[in-house]
């Protein structure tokens, strides 16, 4: 029995990898005209990115004043979009202004003041025994209140939390809990391939992942191998889905029968990235043959022969 054998796991098993997530909906969308050029922003703090509009060229790592999500703040400029596909006119933002040197000077100061905040209000989540993670602080850019960014397994009732924390700083205190995947995201990390996490260096936009996507890819059903450090199912599962969703329409499935050269052979093994598949016949004959040598014909599977594949 090899590894991926002996740790072979049922779906039931890897459920908890998959997040659940709720059908976004496209209702009173407007895809109006995109203003050009656009900009990708990011927002350092949280690593998350934004499509933006501003009057004068920007140079790929500028640093702008530009509205988030959650209020002002500085963000850098990754460059310009030039095929942005399906956004929405509504969710490009306008830059107010490029950053000056106070307010650098600024930022730095609020980074020194996130790292004793998030270590006061640590202590606090432990003198109230919560079961939650503290992931960051943050300082708003324009006006006085502090972020906190946790994680928990359910919600967490931290009402005399926040008066301690009002108490301490004197100005709004904002608590927000966000999922494990986000957390990566955020802090970001080395994955199982060596690099840094896809959510973190790749894309901060985090698409659901299902236990289908590493079934239709042959990949071992053992959590170690198709989870990252988030504990959910690897983002980069979804990569190649497309791919092998296409690819495997014209492809016989393993378990077929296909009567071939005066004998049934079933499908053994199906290679989607090499497009060839493995047979077994019935003879005891093995045939390894490449996918454009299978087609349909009323509803069922036949096999070609190579020269008539070529041709």
């Amino acid at each position: 029995m090899d590894e991926d054998t002996a740790y072979e796991q049922t779906d039931e098993d890897l459920k908890h990898l998959e997040d659940e997530t709720v059908e976004a909906s496209d209702d009173g969308a407007h895809y109006g005209e995109l203003p050009d050029p656009l900009y990708r922003l990011r927002a350092d703090p949280y690593n998350e990115s934004y499509y933006a509009a501003y009057d004068t060229p920007l140079e790929a790592g500028a640093r702008v004043v530009s509205p988030t999500r959650y209020g002002k703040d500085i963000c850098t400029v990754l460059g310009t979009v030039k095929a942005p596909g399906f956004v929405r006119a509504d969710d490009v933002v306008k830059i107010e202004r490029l950053a000056t040197p106070e307010d650098e000077a600024r930022r730095s100061s609020d980074e020194q003041k996130e790292r004793k905040a998030f270590e006061l209000c640590q202590e606090k989540i432990k003198a109230h025994n919560l079961p939650m993670k503290l992931v960051f602080a943050h300082y708003l850019f324009d006006e006085p209140k502090v972020l906190f960014f946790f994680t928990a397994d359910s919600r967490v009732d931290f009402r005399n939390l926040v008066k301690d924390l009002v108490a301490v700083f004197k100005m709004r205190i904002e608590l927000r809990q966000i999922g494990v995947r986000d957390e990566a995201r955020v802090v970001g990390g080395c994955g199982v391939c060596g690099r840094v996490l896809c959510c973190h260096g790749v894309t901060d936009k985090l698409v659901p992942v299902s236990i289908k996507m590493a079934k239709d890819q042959n990949l071992s059903l053992n959590s170690l191998k198709i989870s990252g450090p988030c504990g959910r199912l690897l983002c980069c599962l979804a990569y190649e889905f497309g791919f092998y969703r296409e690819a495997r329409r014209s492809m016989p499935g393993e378990g077929a029968r296909i009567p071939y050269d005066g004998t049934v052979f079933r499908v053994v093994e199906v290679n989607v990235p090499a497009g060839r598949l493995r047979l077994s016949g019935e003879d005891g004959r093995y045939i390894e043959a490449k996918a454009s040598r299978f087609v349909q014909k009323d509803g069922r599977w036949a096999m070609l022969d190579e020269e008539t594949a070529e041709d």
